[in-house]
């Protein structure tokens, strides 16, 4: 299986307090998050909406808990304005993140996307891409990437539930419109669930540019209740839609086989967007920790 060296155990602050509903977990600290997040055995996360924005204050709050920053999240708009935007605000990005520590940046695509809009259905309102915007934003992509690169960086792109690359094809497009060696991909198992994907056919396809994954689980039933009652993202959300591995459907152990086979190295990250107050973030980091601890031994 893994090996300590190589792979490092991380989770999202999401489910602490939500960055797109902060009233979801307004009353969870910054302090409070790090804390539980590494009592719970964790040594990395992402970078949430009440993390310092110092870096030297950031570094020592880490630092004090055995954490680290694994990335955060950047939104791009590539198909919606100018290029030169987007790229003013990731490298002020990139460079946060590369004095963070980071090795990778995590993008996604905002231009046209639903997964914020409240009113809008998640699986009936999401937009696709005409052949020249797909051509924008794979151009924009590479540049990006580029500019990754010239930290020693990664850019993964992160395929997420209703923005432009949320199915297998869109993410087929990406990958072949794309450099290899400027876009990767990061792998969340969660959101190519929820999309009814096949997320084992599409790691064993592209594992050689995963270097970020996303452990994410979902709940079949309340995906069906968002379908049925054509609720947006967030309200999906809401009902508890996504979960932590070991608490919804999914099997990890296949994903982690073929992750290790691979020499995969980065970060796993526990990632699940809930409310605190009907799912403790605590309480579910542990249920997470102990699971990955049963399946892959560490």
């Amino acid at each position: 299986m893994f090996s300590k060296e190589k792979v490092k155990l991380g989770i999202a602050p999401i489910a602490w307090t939500n960055d797109d509903m902060p009233d979801l977990g307004k009353e969870n600290t910054f302090e409070q998050c790090i804390s539980e997040m590494a009592l719970a055995g964790f040594t990395g996360s992402e970078v949430g909406c009440k993390y310092p924005k110092d870096v030297s204050v950031l570094k020592k709050a880490l630092e004090l808990r055995g954490l680290q920053i694994a990335s955060a999240w950047f939104s791009a708009f590539l198909t919606t304005k100018p290029y030169e935007e987007t790229e003013k605000e990731f490298i002020q990005h990139r460079d946060f993140l590369h004095a963070m520590g980071a090795k990778v940046v995590v993008v996604s695509e905002q231009g046209h996307s639903i997964q914020g809009k409240l009113d809008i259905p998640i699986f009936e309102g999401k937009y696709y891409l005409n052949d020249k915007e797909w051509q924008q934003f794979a151009d924009g992509l590479n540049k990006l990437g580029k500019l990754a690169k010239e930290k020693n960086m990664k850019l993964v792109y992160h395929h997420h539930m209703g923005t432009v690359v949320q199915t297998r094809e869109e993410i087929d497009r990406l990958m072949s419109m794309t450099d290899e060696k400027l876009v990767y991909l990061l792998f969340d198992s969660g959101h190519l669930a929820y999309s009814g994907e096949d997320f084992i056919a599409i790691l064993k396809k592209y594992v050689s540019r995963i270097k970020h994954v996303h452990l994410k689980d979902i709940r079949p039933e309340m995906r069906e209740k968002v379908k049925k009652e054509q609720l947006s993202f967030l309200q999906g959300v809401r009902v508890g839609a996504f979960t932590v591995p070991g608490d919804g459907h999914i099997d990890f152990g296949p994903i982690f086989t073929i992750l290790s086979e691979n020499d995969y190295e980065g970060w796993l990250l526990v990632e699940a967007e809930q409310d605190p107050a009907k799912a403790n973030a605590f309480e579910y980091a542990q249920k997470a920790r102990k699971y990955i601890k049963d399946k892959i031994g560490f």
